[in-house]
């Protein structure tokens, strides 16, 4: 795959694709300031050279009903390259945790997870100690409100072409 230079526009349809992954042709012309099928060559480019990943709905919470969002720390017994291994392959395989990385400083990993409710939180974590995957600590968060969910990338301000200050 080789990696090309995108241009100011490349950059707009990235973040309005990101914004609303079902906008028409025409709408995404509209936005990035050109007609539709220079717009919709640039988006199929951007899908071909590994810029755009995949398209998904983002889920309604609220409307789904009550759950339990908890961020996990981990911390691993040992540090081999085979245990960090381990506990990534089992992590990956664990539906309800929907979120995985690989941290430096004072813990292994940071992972975020969506469950019933909290026992089945608990049985979750349980699970995982059983399964001997190397976890020597881990500390629980509850998510009380969510205030911004991260999930869209700000992709003009990491690529020079937007404000920095979010405002």
């Amino acid at each position: 795959m080789t990696t090309m230079k995108l241009d100011a526009i490349d950059v707009r349809i990235l973040a309005e694709i990101q914004r609303e992954g079902r906008i028409t042709k025409v709408a995404l012309a509209e936005r990035v300031g050109l007609s539709p099928t220079p717009a919709w060559t640039r988006l199929r480019r951007l899908e071909q050279q590994g810029f755009i990943t995949g398209y998904y709905a983002h889920l309604s919470i609220k409307a789904l009903g009550g759950f339990a969002r908890v961020f996990m720390e981990v911390t691993l017994a040992n540090h081999r390259q085979s245990d960090f291994e381990r506990f990534e392959k089992t992590i990956k395989e664990v539906p309800e945790i929907t979120g995985c990385w690989a941290v430096g400083g004072g813990i292994d990993y940071l992972l975020t997870t969506a469950t019933r409710d909290i026992e089945d939180y608990q049985q979750l974590v349980d699970r995982l100690l059983e399964q001997n995957i190397g976890i020597d600590k881990y500390f629980t968060y509850v998510v009380t409100k969510v205030v911004k969910d991260g999930l869209q990338l700000p992709v003009e301000t990491l690529l020079g072409t937007g404000r920095r200050d979010g405002l």
